[in-house]
């Protein structure tokens, strides 16, 4: 039974026997339960290693649409389990913590991103991944930064678009395929801080160091960068490239698979403006425990529920964006 303290926390917040080897704990636990757990590479990596799949929202997505298992256990932000629980409507997605939001997400509520596309008729409405189902619901097809370039280019050229809620990264496709795409003003608040200034201070320190950043960053910081793209092409690019030292410009949970992947490498998180952060961590991420992801699966709770009305109008967008991506073999 879901306690009411629970309800008012949003997570279990049930004490744990401190002799539990946990990681232990939650491998037996998905195993008994048919779960798995998904990870993204923003959360800690403790997190991350015990997780069945690591990846970025297209990855994660993808995944989820082809489990087999009776419990997906969603270790991301809220949002990701929306899209989770919309792909696979019959199966239970558990999130650790319900105060896992998204700054971005939450940047482009529903009813004024339905205002903002009434406002503007006749235009194709692309919404990033990071949004709310409802935002989804009102969206002609559904992006990640792993493939928003392909899609958009896979409209034709005088195709008018809407493209929310992230800001930087239309903008930055703009810039990169000529469109004039209408932009929303939403953006992250972790790809918002970084420090031009202390970027550049890094690369005189290490001349030969690549810069690597989301392209959710600010476009002054996406000049400085040697590449831009998704978590997940970061990634490949720091594995296969040869340079030694690497200067990342996203959020800094994808430095533990970036160095689990190159031990021989040197990763720099890049500083944020902030003078009191070392380094830019998403906060809803941090939300993620060991604790909350073993007590969420011996509980089953918190559950994601989307709104049936909702769920059939957002389902759409996703199943675009996964056929799209599939045909263009992303």
């Amino acid at each position: 039974m879901v306690k009411k303290e629970w309800l008012e926390k949003g997570f279990v917040s049930e004490p744990i026997d401190a002799s539990l080897n946990l990681q232990t704990e939650i491998r037996k636990l998905c195993k008994e339960k048919n779960a798995v757990i998904m990870a993204h590479y923003y959360t800690e990596g403790v997190i991350q290693d015990v997780a069945d799949f690591v990846g970025d929202s297209l990855a994660l997505a993808q995944k989820a649409a082809k489990t087999n298992a009776d419990i997906i256990v969603m270790c991301g932000v809220h949002f990701m389990g929306e899209t989770n629980k919309i792909l696979c409507p019959n199966k239970k997605v558990l999130v650790p913590d319900l105060n896992a939001t998204c700054s971005l997400a939450e940047s482009c509520p529903a009813d004024e991103f339905s205002k903002f596309v009434a406002e503007h008729p006749n235009h194709t409405v692309i919404s990033y991944v990071n949004t709310t189902a409802a935002t989804k619901a009102v969206t002609d097809v559904v992006v990640t930064s792993s493939n928003a370039r392909q899609i958009v280019e896979s409209f034709p050229a005088d195709t008018p678009i809407i493209f929310g809620p992230d800001q930087n990264l239309g903008g930055y496709i703009n810039s990169i395929t000529g469109r004039n795409m209408l932009l929303w003003n939403g953006a992250c608040h972790v790809h918002e801080k970084f420090s031009v200034e202390k970027i550049i201070e890094l690369k005189k320190a290490y001349p030969q160091a690549k810069v690597l950043a989301h392209p959710e960053c600010k476009g002054a910081v996406v000049k400085l960068a040697d590449v831009v793209g998704s978590t997940a092409a970061l990634l490949k690019y720091a594995i296969k490239n040869d340079a030694d030292v690497f200067i990342v410009a996203t959020e800094s949970g994808i430095l533990h698979e970036m160095q689990k992947s190159c031990p021989q490498k040197k990763f720099i998180p890049a500083p944020p403006s902030d003078s009191t952060c070392a380094c830019n961590e998403c906060n809803y991420m941090r939300l993620i425990t060991l604790e909350k992801l073993y007590n969420t699966l011996k509980y089953e709770w918190p559950e994601i529920i989307v709104d049936k009305e909702i769920a059939d109008k957002a389902i759409r967008p996703i199943h675009r964006m996964l056929e799209i991506s599939e045909k263009l073999g992303l």
